[in-house]
């Protein structure tokens, strides 16, 4: 239905870029993108009988608005793809609900759930860079891991066993069983740091963003 418009703005020598009914148009100003934003208001909705979103609609510079969950800036005076900020923020919310306290499931249902969510969130943002978001995304994620298993552990006596077995000798982790702090906080001490480390991790079940991201760029 949009061809239409596409063949508007090749013939006004606009550039676009439209994917569905997302569309984006480079201006060179503030002030041609309200006047270029306002004739083709008019195109869509008098030519075309369409509904413009006006919440979803605006003029904005490229590396603050948002085009298909991405968006853009320069480097060396060359225009690079990005991850939008809602974008993390979204994927964050998804393993928030995966590692979530509250939620009665195995360990081995959350590594699957989120092993499905990695792999399909870094397959579609895997053109942008993205390495060191890959990065950070999975110290939190491990972190929420780490709190999933604290949480488990939740007498004391089981605590003070389970840290045993891994490593922690008998009064540090009778200190560390007998903790008040919470959860999340001591999902960052380095007792749990030490005791689940990446390798651990990788060994119970979490396949990373790293892993997904070196996979995705070498195929």
């Amino acid at each position: 239905m949009l061809d239409e418009l596409d063949k508007e703005l090749e013939k006004r020598n606009h550039k676009f870029c439209r994917y569905a009914d997302d569309n984006q148009i480079y201006v060179k100003s503030r002030k041609a993108a309200k006047r270029v934003m306002k004739s083709l208001t008019v195109f869509i909705e008098k030519k075309l009988k369409l509904k413009v979103n006006t919440t979803k609609s605006a003029v904005g510079r490229p590396w603050k608005r948002k085009f298909l969950r991405f968006s853009f800036y320069r480097m060396k005076g060359e225009v690079r793809g990005r991850i939008h900020p809602k974008s993390i923020k979204k994927v964050k919310t998804k393993i928030k609900e995966l590692t979530s306290r509250s939620k009665p499931w195995t360990m081995k249902y959350r590594f699957k759930k989120l092993k499905q969510t990695i792999t399909g969130w870094v397959s579609y943002y895997k053109i942008a860079d993205m390495k060191s978001k890959m990065r950070a995304l999975d110290q939190w994620t491990r972190r929420r891991i780490r709190m999933c298993y604290w949480k488990r552990w939740e007498r004391v006596r089981t605590r003070f066993k389970m840290l045993k077995k891994l490593g922690i000798k008998e009064p540090k982790a009778w200190e560390y069983a007998n903790t008040r702090k919470g959860y999340w906080r001591i999902s960052n001490s380095p007792i749990l740091a030490r005791t689940f480390t990446n390798q651990l991790l990788k060994k119970l079940g979490y396949f990373s963003f790293t892993e997904r991201y070196a996979q995705v760029i070498n195929t």
